[in-house]
């Protein structure tokens, strides 16, 4: 076995002591007076002993008392401070889901302004053009218009196939006057020829 070193003898010392309120001297004060108080042969001497050896085991029964009162009070504290710390993490993670919750709606709420940003754009880009009734308005004046159009091209259709005829016709006259005339300079030239034979015997 070692040799036993100041510190570790003063840790026990420390140990067995308690608090430091020198129980320990105490108890060794008791264990010499009740050896002297066995000894002891005069009857007042052996009182006067056997009085401090009931004080001094009524000042380590408060001090025990004391001990396990702090003990006890150790442990409750413990039992405290394991519910304080049980209640801190309880805390937390309930701050964890809190944050992971505003962490959404704060995704949901800038979807939201990205939409309603959106919107304003495409209602902005809406205010430009006109409203239904306006449209649904120009659509008809332009079907009426689309409708006089188509009128107007029918009537200058027609008058083109009226034109188309009438020159046809008068194609036709022109070639029939065209041929008429070719026969007049023929028979003129067959009657000048029979003219000149007939002076020509």
């Amino acid at each position: 076995m070692g040799a036993v070193t100041d510190d570790e003898v003063i840790r026990k010392r420390l140990l067995i002591d308690g608090d430091g309120a020198g129980d320990d001297r105490r108890i060794n004060l008791m264990v010499k007076s009740f050896i002297k108080w066995c000894n002891s042969s005069a009857q007042e001497e052996g009182y006067t002993q056997y009085q401090r050896m009931l004080s001094t085991l009524s000042q380590c029964e408060f001090s025990m008392g004391k001990t396990l009162l702090v003990h006890d009070m150790n442990l409750r504290e413990m039992e405290n401070y394991e519910k304080i710390y049980n209640d801190i993490e309880s805390s937390i993670a309930a701050a964890h889901e809190k944050i992971a919750e505003c962490k959404k709606q704060i995704l949901q709420a800038k979807r939201i302004r990205k939409n309603r940003q959106e919107y304003d754009a495409l209602a902005k880009v809406i205010q430009h053009h006109p409203d239904r009734h306006a449209t649904l308005k120009q659509l008809d004046t332009l079907g009426e218009e689309l409708q006089q159009l188509s009128q107007t091209k029918q009537n200058v259709e027609d008058k083109l196939e009226l034109r188309r005829k009438q020159f046809h016709v008068l194609l036709n006259t022109i070639h029939e006057l065209q041929q008429t005339l070719e026969n007049d300079e023929k028979r003129a030239e067959e009657s000048q020829d029979s003219q000149m034979d007939t002076q020509n015997p």
